[in-house]
């Protein structure tokens, strides 16, 4: 059979321009980042002034009591990606042993028992101070007036209160006070406001008031977060128990110590090549490698094996992906050595796991490496006790096809997910961060705070021997991946996704479709997506579905019948259900710059001159 593939098209137009340009999940978000390049802020201002302001604005998605990845390229090293660390660790009292006595055998997908250090704030502070330009107080403005202010609330916000809301009327009563007011979740576009995180905000503005540098006010504010009243509200608020996604109750062990031992950091990008180009990621803390580890698998293949709307490229990507998402389970994790990792990532390993792709799906999983891995139960079902804190697990995502996991419903009505921002400047600074967690479903909210904890740790196993077992002081191995690509020695993208699992799957699409089908990067966000569900789902309840497939139906009968005939158990969604990607480019020889972003979810917007 002859097989047509769709011809690439826009449902906006690709941005154009040579100022500054910014992408993200959420317009108020990309007006606020644009604003402050506007006003002389360089990419670094603008992404972090953005990024509080999602904070507020998407609170399903994102909060301050979460974490974040970025990278990053500065205009004086364009050859250099660097990552932002601001994944919190597992605390000093979160050890299996402690889990496994509260007769728990999954960590929680929702309450403070399943909460990393909180990092996201102190790794924007960190940016801001060490390449941004603009004070603290300027920067922070954006989001303190829509806290105090309000603004309207997105439907996928509203739906997430009302998917929570007798949770919190029976088990939360600090996130009801907050998120439901007079007794009853907002309807999409009801004014809403957070008084109490305004007032943080401030605060930490206030703690570095009287020193004499913008780098001293802004340190000043780190510690106010990581040592003072924010670390010991924490403290004492955790110590009560409350209920859990199991249906039992417990207590957090998080403490202010735990707070004031972790910091942001920068950290060197793991890099790979690809047709011509660098693709930098994350390290394997996080499942950035994967993504490397895919494109080696399909490098030298025809480049019809590369398209994902052509039925044997949808077969053969869905079966790499497979591949390197079994070497992720296995293998990933806080400490893996480097030497395995180089391995992992290298061309003549991709040529063995590249042989194992075959005419039909996989139902296997089938990590590599020559010795037998310890590899994480698999369960295709499991069913909590009555009780369960209901609509709260997982990562709060686009409403679930299979429990626990981010992507969206075959009507595209969200329940949550991640966020996600890019910004590039004139002078060609370049970021792209992806900050997730602290979901206002994850745990109750702090009344004095006006936030809520993550759940980090559900990413973390309670069997021994894994490299993801949960330890005291480790990260766990988070899906929060941004990237970063480049040509000829600079950074011309900057792009990324929410949707746990599924980020670096929706990137390796944009990467296929602009480097070898030389779609723009509009076209690429908008072409019908796919993805495996084929292996250990990172939240809780940890399912997995063999040969599973998820497919948008615009990719066409003919093509979803394919998929099937070949062993794919394809779940096909609705026709703008899956990814949220945005990205930024620049030309290093004419400094031009672009931007697009995502029509799914309604929310997202580029915008730039």
């Amino acid at each position: 059979m002859t097989y047509t593939a769709p011809s690439p098209f826009t449902t906006r137009p690709d941005l154009e321009g040579g100022f500054g340009m910014v992408g993200s999940t959420h317009y108020l978000a990309s007006s606020a980042a644009m604003a402050v390049l506007e006003r002389g802020g360089n990419a670094f201002d603008a992404a972090v002034a953005g990024a509080f302001v999602l904070h507020v604005v998407e609170p399903h998605l994102n909060g301050p009591g979460g974490d974040l990845v970025a990278m990053f390229a500065t205009a004086a090293e364009p050859h250099r990606p660097v990552v932002l660390m601001g994944q919190g660790p597992a605390p000093a009292g979160a050890t299996r042993e402690h889990f496994l006595a509260e007769g728990l055998e999954l960590v929680p997908g929702a309450g403070a028992l399943a909460a990393a250090v909180p990092g996201a704030v102190d790794a924007w502070l960190l940016l801001l101070r060490d390449h941004g330009t603009w004070e603290p107080a300027d920067v922070l403005a954006f989001a303190i007036g829509y806290a105090r202010g309000g603004h309207a609330i997105a439907k996928g916000a509203a739906a997430a209160i009302g998917t929570v809301a007798e949770l919190f009327r029976d088990h939360w009563p600090t996130s009801g006070e907050l998120w439901l007011p007079g007794g009853t979740a907002p309807t999409p576009g009801a004014i809403v406001r957070n008084e109490a995180w305004a007032r943080v905000l401030e605060r930490l503005v206030t703690a570095g008031e009287s020193a004499s540098t913008r780098e001293a006010r802004i340190d000043a504010a780190r510690r106010e977060w990581k040592e003072g009243f924010v670390a010991q509200a924490i403290d004492e608020f955790v110590r009560t128990p409350h209920r859990h996604s199991p249906g039992t109750d417990h207590a957090g062990v998080l403490t202010a110590a735990d707070m004031a031992a972790f910091s942001a950091s920068y950290e060197e990008a793991v890099t790979g090549t690809f047709r011509g180009h660098t693709i930098a990621k994350a390290g394997p803390w996080t499942q950035g490698p994967a993504l490397l580890q895919i494109l080696n698998i399909l490098e030298p293949l025809d480049d019809e094996l590369l398209d994902p709307s052509h039925p044997d490229g949808a077969h053969t990507i869905l079966e790499a992906i497979k591949l390197a998402f079994a070497d992720r389970d296995a293998h990933f994790g806080d400490g893996i050595d480097e030497e395995r990792l180089t391995t992992l990532l290298s061309k003549e390993y991709a040529a063995q796991r590249r042989a194992l792709i075959g005419e039909t799906a996989s139902a296997e999983v089938r990590p590599g490496l020559g010795e037998a891995p310890v590899l994480p139960p698999l369960r295709e079902s499991y069913t909590p006790p009555t009780g369960r804190a209901e609509g709260a697990f997982g990562e709060p995502t686009m409403a679930q096809e299979r429990a626990g996991e981010p992507h969206v419903s075959p009507t595209g009505e969200t329940r949550g997910d991640t966020c996600h921002i890019d910004v590039v400047d004139r002078w060609g600074n370049i970021v792209s961060a992806t900050p997730s967690g602290g979901w206002l479903q994850s745990s109750p909210v702090i009344p004095e705070l006006g936030f809520c904890l993550g759940t980090r740790l559900q990413m973390t196993w309670l069997e021994e021997g894994l490299p993801s077992t949960l330890r005291p002081g480790a990260r766990p191995r988070t899906t929060l991946t941004p990237t970063l690509v480049l040509r000829d020695g600079a950074a011309v993208t900057a792009l990324g996704s929410p949707g746990g699992d599924q980020q670096d799957q929706w990137q390796l699409l944009y990467l296929l479709r602009t480097i070898v089908g030389r779609y723009t990067p509009q076209q690429a966000i908008d072409a019908p997506a796919i993805h495996s569900t084929s292996f250990h789902g990172s939240f809780w309840p940890r399912t997995w579905e063999p040969a599973g497939a998820v497919v948008e139906d615009r990719l066409g009968d003919d093509a979803i019948a394919a998929l099937e005939a070949r062993g794919h158990r394809v779940t096909v969604s609705g026709p703008w259900t899956q990814g949220r990607l945005s990205a930024v480019t620049r030309d290093p020889n004419t400094a031009r710059l672009g931007a697009a972003a995502n029509p799914r979810g309604g929310y997202g917007y580029a915008v730039g001159r």
